[in-house]
């Protein structure tokens, strides 16, 4: 019984896998694997695979399959034959404990498809063999197989299987639909792009239907930008997202949908963001371009510096605020943008101190990823804290400026938004003291019933002073 690896052991693909994990450690060396690409592939999987190692223990695996191999080990010799190169395939093969041999790419041979089946013939002989596969590159090897085993979603790939051997049996595999890509998407974070609207509501140009089509451009853009940085981030985390209680069941951790459909998936949706940006204005591109280098940097390694990681999202947010002010070519309120960074600053302090409680409560020390320690809790109480309550002090200033009084009627009015933000601030830190938030504090705002009343409030204040 010969075993593929790759989406048929794994829910996932150990090539992608270790490249992404290389390419996260230094981003420059895609240009090596480029290099590397040009003396063969089994060449590029050796040298990528010299260079990472992936915990085997928390690879996706399909359990049904496993626990299937180890009852047939009782009567015949299993071996896990792959693609992959040899000094990632023979961990896997050692923790999944089912296989007796391991056949796989030694960086001069390629064993897929034509090759395997060579090796295998080679090996055991013409239909001597049984094979397990997941993919329409298998049915090299299915044709010299006695009998197949296919792991697929669907039927396709058993029927054309079923055209040049004896299908024994197939597994099938929870495939990712609409739902599952919503999920990877992230749509529930796309809220947060709500603030490119804020420009054209400070601005009191509600009734200017060119502005608003912009903004409203502005945020289809940043929803598309951001889900493809949200599957960049994905891929990038999947050793430490495996490791997070909450995390471990995104659908490219879980191994429920392809990492290379999610490669694909990022491509495709920066190309659209920036394409429909192009309609809006060349400053908005620009500040969605300077949005995505920060987001990308963020990704690659800003996110693992303490302290400057929660500076660099409360920037994202900010630069949200400048996007919707690009949109509709207005001038930058450096009110509303100090308020932005010192109360996201906050929120983003949130994010962090809830991570370190659910460290602290699982007996961890160290955030895997992240520069924190559970040490780290009172720090960063206190200051998320406070920079909560500087943004309800910046508030104060402008109510009290000439800038408001130029837009609002009766600015005074505005002072109430002061008592109303202090108590949500407070309540929003005394909700996460006590473990009960939500792992991001905007999603939690927006589901909240006490939040959405809030801001109800806070909306019927604004009204009040125009």
């Amino acid at each position: 019984m010969c075993v593929d690896l790759d989406g048929t052991l794994i829910r996932s693909d150990l090539l992608i896998e270790s490249a992404l994990l290389l390419i996260a450690k230094q981003p420059l060396y895609i240009f090596a694997m480029l290099a590397w690409l040009l003396r063969g592939k089994a060449h590029l999987k050796q040298r990528i695979a010299q260079r990472v190692t992936l915990d085997p223990s928390a690879l996706p695996y399909n359990k049904e399959l496993i626990a299937w191999l180890e009852k047939e080990r009782e009567t015949r010799l299993v071996i896990l034959c792959t693609a992959s190169d040899k000094h990632l395939a023979e961990p896997v093969a050692a923790f999944a404990g089912a296989f007796d041999e391991v056949l796989a790419s030694d960086g001069h041979d390629n064993l897929a498809g034509r090759n395997k089946a060579a090796a295998l013939i080679e090996r055991f002989g013409d239909r001597q063999f049984d094979y397990v596969g997941n993919a329409a590159v298998d049915l090299a090897v299915w044709k010299h197989s006695r009998e197949a085993v296919v792991v697929e979603k669907g039927h396709a790939l058993s029927k054309a299987a079923a055209k040049v051997t004896t299908v024994q049996r197939r597994f099938d595999v929870p495939g990712g639909g609409a739902r599952t890509w919503g999920k990877a998407l992230r749509l529930h974070q796309w809220v947060k792009n709500v603030l490119v609207f804020l420009p054209v509501l400070a601005a009191h140009r509600v009734l200017d239907f060119p502005a608003v089509m912009n903004s409203l451009l502005a945020f289809v853009c940043f929803g598309l930008c951001a889900s493809s940085v949200y599957i960049t981030n994905d891929l990038l985390d999947l050793p430490s997202d495996r490791q997070h209680h909450r995390k471990r069941s995104r659908p490219f951790a879980a191994g429920t949908l392809p990492v290379s459909s999610g490669l694909f998936a990022s491509v495709l949706l920066l190309v659209l963001g920036f394409g429909l940006s192009l309609f809006a204005s060349p400053l908005f591109t620009a500040v969605l371009l300077g949005y995505y280098v920060l987001t990308t940097a963020y990704s690659f390694k800003l996110k693992r510096l303490m302290m400057l990681d929660v500076v660099v999202l409360a920037t994202l947010y900010t630069t949200r605020i400048l996007a919707g002010t690009a949109a509709i070519e207005a001038r930058p309120s450096f009110w509303l943008l100090a308020f932005s960074m010192f109360f996201f600053l906050s929120l983003a302090m949130i994010k962090r101190y809830v991570e370190l409680l659910s460290l602290q409560s699982s007996g961890k020390v160290k955030a895997s990823g992240r520069g924190y320690d559970v040490d780290d809790i009172p720090l960063v109480q206190s200051l998320g804290g406070s920079s909560g309550y500087l943004a309800v002090l910046v508030l104060a200033l402008y109510i009290d400026s000439t800038a408001s009084m130029k837009l609002y009627a009766h600015p005074h009015v505005l002072w109430a938004l002061c008592p109303l933000l202090l108590y949500w601030i407070s309540r929003i830190w005394a909700v996460a003291h006590r473990g009960t938030m939500h792992d991001d504090p905007v999603v939690f705002a927006v589901l909240d019933r006490t939040s959405q009343v809030t801001g109800l409030i806070a909306a019927a204040i604004i009204a009040a002073a125009i």
